[in-house]
């Protein structure tokens, strides 16, 4: 039985890895990496007792599959367990497979080193958030090496989480705390959006049982009852695109488990009043890959639904004339079907739908096909920008995951520098958010901003394509006061990081700051401090500690310091 099971699901994976290959000897190489491994791991199993290799072909599965690498990625992944589990290491297979791909394997190694070793706290009393904060920019690091360790590394351990249940306890812990605190973050960054859901699905099954299954059977019932008011929405727009000569194809999507439990705990709403629950995604077919073709023919099968359906004007959201930071490129916009119910319509070229499932390395594909977007360097001045803040030691890790996390938090706007560089940050965010941004000292010396060339308070929220000039003065510093207004973690953290070595004074009025934001809930925030005591360090450490968790005043109303 085991034998046989090996055997189909490596048939299933050849057929898909024949497509993937550009040549025989590309194949070749990957079946020779296979037999490689079945032939190591031949003694070894798994904790569900399956033979061992299945776990490497799977990841080789999803690799190829899920995030559209290459054979050597392929090689890689079904190598990668080799120098841990076998008597093989890295250098056997160097002679075998070429130094590319011992390379890939010998990254992998380094990564699990990362995340199987305990980093020293950033302070005396290091929390988990600390090392799992470490341990991403450890792994960011690593990309500036070849990205394409990174992506077989989420393979992994998106495998990893589809079999959690043959895990201990304690091991399957460790998997989802990783899943949240770093595979999440970066698979969103990456652009790997069906990656990042299935793993927030997971995440939410194990971590929030009864929420997620509840969810579930609510998506069951309420998909019963209106599939058919879908299937009746989607013909006339069949019908009419067809006459229109387009190639195409309509997939229908119920937003996830996971997506909903955080809309609701976010927003504050119930699960009847999430009206973008169904969503119909167009993509089509072009032929000349020409982004003004590709622009002008999502904007006519716009105009072609809207005729036909009423749109939510505030709803259109056009990721084609401006796309993601993470290169995500379609065209939004909800409508109301016949059957009284709001749909979400996607639309997609090709291209689109490729990168926005796959990232970035579907992103890297077309660029080597010759396929030019406006977007096309945007990702890559992302990952030289990690580098660079990296590499500079002016950031902590805690810093550089909430800029992440601040990220797939919020939708994100362009705004510009006064020599016009592109910078991309949270919707919602202020002139004294952009200038954390850009750099702490910018921030904490900033007195004013000018906005598209007129002066604007630090709490000025910016628009989309606003430019900002940030002023500053050498002897200014950060004010309690900047917390009432202040949107994003990173800045937040920056100001209570000099607050707190600012003296007790400056952390008083920081609390009655917060104190004084309770009025958007109307709830009293239940603070309790003695400033005047004399556990100074541990009253200093339960303020941070504290504050670090406050997003907003939902957040304010349920913590307890």
């Amino acid at each position: 039985m085991s034998d046989a099971l090996v055997n189909k699901e490596y048939q299933e994976f050849l057929e898909v890895a024949a497509a993937r290959c550009r040549s025989e000897e590309e194949l070749a190489t990957v079946q020779k990496a296979f037999d490689f491994a079945c032939e190591a791991h031949r003694d070894s199993a798994l904790g569900s007792g399956e033979p061992y290799i299945l776990h490497p072909l799977r990841v080789a599965m999803i690799a190829v599959s899920s995030v559209g690498l290459g054979y050597k990625s392929m090689c890689a992944a079904l190598l990668h367990d080799i120098p841990e589990h076998t008597d093989y290491s890295v250098e056997d297979l160097r002679p075998l497979f070429g130094d590319k791909i011992a390379q890939l394997v010998e990254g992998l190694a380094q990564m699990r080193n990362i995340l199987d070793s305990s980093p020293a706290p950033l302070s005396p009393e290091g929390s988990e958030e600390d090392q799992q904060a470490e341990n991403f920019k450890r792994i960011l690091l690593t990309m500036g090496d070849d990205v394409r360790v990174v992506l077989i590394k989420l393979a992994d351990r998106l495998d990893n989480c589809r079999h959690l249940d043959a895990y201990p306890q304690v091991k399957a812990d460790k998997v989802l705390a990783e899943v949240k605190g770093i595979f999440i973050p970066l698979s969103h960054r990456l652009g790997l959006y069906a990656v990042k859901s299935e793993m927030e699905n997971i995440w939410l099954k194990y971590k929030q049982p009864e929420s997620y299954h509840e969810i579930e059977s609510r998506i069951d019932r309420d998909v019963a009852q209106r599939s058919r008011d879908i299937d009746e929405f989607i013909e006339p727009i069949t019908s009419a695109l067809e006459a229109m000569g387009l190639r195409f194809e309509i997939k229908k999507r119920i937003k996830t488990p996971y997506s909903i439990w955080h809309k609701m705990r976010t927003k504050h709403v119930s699960f009847e009043q999430i009206y973008d629950l169904y969503a119909v995604r167009i993509i089509f077919e072009s032929d000349d890959r020409n982004p003004a073709a590709e622009r002008k023919t999502a904007i006519d099968i716009y105009t072609t639904i809207t005729a036909m359906y009423a749109d939510k004007p505030n709803r259109l959201r056009n990721w084609i004339r401006q796309p993601k930071p993470n290169g995500y490129e379609a065209l939004h916009c909800t409508v109301m079907s016949k059957a009284g119910i709001w749909v979400e319509v996607q639309i997609r070229s090709r291209r689109m739908d490729d990168i926005a499932e796959k990232g970035i390395a579907a992103h890297w594909a077309y660029k080597q096909d010759g396929y030019l977007s406006e977007n096309d360097s945007q990702v890559d001045r992302w990952l030289e920008k990690v580098q660079e803040i990296i590499t500079s030691g002016d950031i902590q890790s805690l810093d550089l995951l909430d800029m992440i996390q601040d990220e797939i938090a919020t939708k994100a706007i362009v705004v510009f520098t006064p020599k016009g560089e592109q910078r991309d940050i949270p919707k919602d965010s202020t002139a004294l958010d952009f200038a954390y941004s850009v750099h702490t000292d910018i921030g904490n010396q900033a007195i004013a901003a000018k906005v598209n060339m007129k002066l604007a308070p630090l709490s000025r929220k910016l628009r989309n394509g606003d430019q900002v000039e940030i002023i500053t003065a050498r002897r200014s510093a950060p004010k309690p006061e900047w917390l009432s207004f202040l949107q994003t973690r990173h800045a937040r953290r920056r100001v209570l990081d000099y607050l707190r070595t600012a003296g007790e004074d400056q952390l008083r009025r920081g609390e009655e700051i917060l104190r004084n934001r309770e009025g958007a809930s109307g709830q009293e925030i239940p603070i309790r401090i003695s400033l005047f005591g004399n556990n100074r360090p541990g009253l200093m450490e339960e303020i941070e500690i504290a504050l670090r968790q406050i997003d907003g005043i939902e957040d304010v109303v349920t913590c307890e310091i």
